[in-house]
């Protein structure tokens, strides 16, 4: 998408353009690395405390680790066979909207919009900030201002640089990338050096399974959220099918390589940690990598703030374009108002589905805390993959004799409905605020859908308003219909509610 609106914006075509195009068009031949570099981002650095807290043991916390790797392959191999039998791009927003139509897939785009990446967002900025104070407070949490007052200059520096230039927020995502590798790498070595010693006495049996508190079915529920949010990213390949090379080959390829060696990189992390720290340590801890630091590495204890900095700045930047390109297509495709479909006459950037994204942050960032938000966004992400597997079922009854060059076995997906509903009804028993919260935001799209994509003759006031609106936004950020989209193509009946009376008008 980026590379074909730099084309369609410049009369000359940029050298890195297909330089990127040339590495891209590598990683799409072999996406397993592509996939990994996805799912490992900054939740091995916040999630082990939330995990540990609701489990009550480090040997019970060590299962959640492994267990969850076990539930995102059976969901990865589920996205598969969707992914190569509904072979566009967009992920579950595509999948959900085939098989059960608008309705269903605009509400899952509004709690993406509105929920998920945002409160993704957050969360990885309210790390970076706690990494780069811990240093300077530590022996105590940092103070709650100016945690927030950090990472709000944080994002706003990202949103900036991504409205500036696209080069700049890919260079920014492949330079800050090493940051995440490097942390873990040296967290894995140093657990390895500190197992040959001899020091671990917290992974015995009898410490490991030594219950400080006995855990519910709704406890285990809490730590399963807290711990999946670190493998999020597992179906990201399908929001790039069409790329693929191969997608009947790759993708399952793809998942066979990522997901074990994903789930291993995180168990072993893990262990690295209680070989450094007791159970009461890392739970007092705030910023777990850099009390495991300040143990083992002496001298160079500083290397693990800076890393851990460095992974959750590029992790902002990631979500932030991602996010923003996701508004963007459903302002395309008629799900969202026509202003966050435009982009930069100069910079061919999204600045207003980059802005949305941004104050939806903010937002969220100022209402909770990080664990909490953790549970806000790992509830919604398993509702929307169980829906998504839902439709895998729904897919097969409806269409049997459609080609399926992957077909998975049907109790895959069924142990993995089986266990998503355990998982969700056990969340909302323990966490009902939380969970319901998330439920009513979701049902929130529900008028919003009827007023802006159902409801097509619009009274003439609405349209004036409408069309108000997007002048005064493309007058603001300088923005065009991008072209190839927007007016020029045929739409859908219902997508043309959001776009405006005068679409010559909008344009001046």
């Amino acid at each position: 998408l980026i590379f074909e609106t730099e084309m369609t914006f410049q009369s000359t075509p940029c050298p890195y353009i297909i330089d990127n195009a040339t590495v891209w068009g590598f990683i799409f031949y072999f996406p397993a690395p592509l996939e990994i570099g996805n799912i490992i981002g900054s939740g091995i650095f916040i999630s082990p405390k939330g995990v540990l807290e609701h489990t009550g043991s480090v040997g019970l916390a060590l299962i959640i680790w492994v267990l969850g790797g076990g539930v995102a392959a059976l969901g990865s191999l589920c996205y598969a066979e969707l992914g190569v039998t509904i072979p566009k791009s967009g992920g579950d927003y595509s999948y959900v909207t085939e098989v059960f139509g608008g309705l269903a897939g605009f509400l899952l785009l509004w709690s993406a919009v509105l929920i998920m990446y945002p409160t993704s967002l957050a969360v990885i900025a309210l790390t970076f900030s706690n990494y780069v104070l811990q240093p300077v407070f530590p022996n105590c949490i940092p103070p709650y201002n100016a945690s927030r007052i950090l990472s709000m200059v944080c994002l706003l520096l990202l949103t900036w640089v991504n409205s500036s230039s696209v080069r700049w927020a890919t260079r920014i995502q492949d330079i800050f990338t090493a940051g995440k590798l490097l942390a873990l790498a040296l967290i894995i070595i140093v657990g390895f050096i500190q197992i040959f010693k001899g020091n671990y006495e917290e992974l015995t049996p009898s410490n490991a399974f030594n219950f400080w508190m006995t855990p519910s079915v709704g406890h285990l529920a809490l730590a399963f959220l807290q711990g999946s949010f670190a493998f999020s990213g597992w179906n990201f390949l399908n929001y790039v099918t069409e790329e693929l090379v191969d997608p009947r080959r790759n993708l399952p390829r793809a998942i066979f390589i990522s997901i074990p060696l994903v789930t291993f990189v995180y168990t072993f992390t893990n262990i690295a940690y209680f070989t450094a720290m007791s159970p009461q340590e890392l739970l007092s801890s705030n910023a777990v990598a850099v009390t495991f630091g300040e143990k083992l590495l002496g001298y160079f204890s500083w290397v693990m703030p800076v890393s851990v900095a460095l992974s959750t700045f590029g992790g902002i930047n990631g979500y932030l374009f991602t996010s923003s390109r996701l508004c963007f297509s459903g302002a395309r495709e008629g799900h969202l108002p026509s202003l966050l479909a435009m982009i930069h006459v100069k910079h061919c950037t999204p600045i207003p589905a980059l802005l949305v994204c941004c104050l939806a942050t903010l937002i969220i960032m100022l209402v909770g805390d990080t664990y909490t938000l953790i549970n806000y966004v790992s509830f919604i992400n398993y509702l929307c993959y169980g829906v998504t597997i839902i439709g895998l079922i729904v897919l097969r009854w409806k269409k049997p004799k459609i080609f399926r060059p992957i077909k998975v076995n049907l109790l895959i997906p069924i142990t993995y409905l089986a266990f998503w509903a355990f998982l969700l009804i056990f969340s909302l028993y323990s966490e009902p605020v939380v969970c319901g919260v998330g439920l009513i935001i979701i049902l929130t799209g529900v008028p919003v859908f009827f007023l802006g994509v159902y409801w097509r003759n619009k009274p003439k006031c609405v349209n004036r308003l409408i069309e108000s609106m997007t002048c005064w936004g493309q007058k603001l950020c300088f923005v065009v219909y991008p072209q190839g989209g927007g007016a020029e193509e045929e739409e859908a009946p219902s997508a043309r509610s959001w776009r405006p009376a005068s679409e010559t008008a909008a344009r001046k």
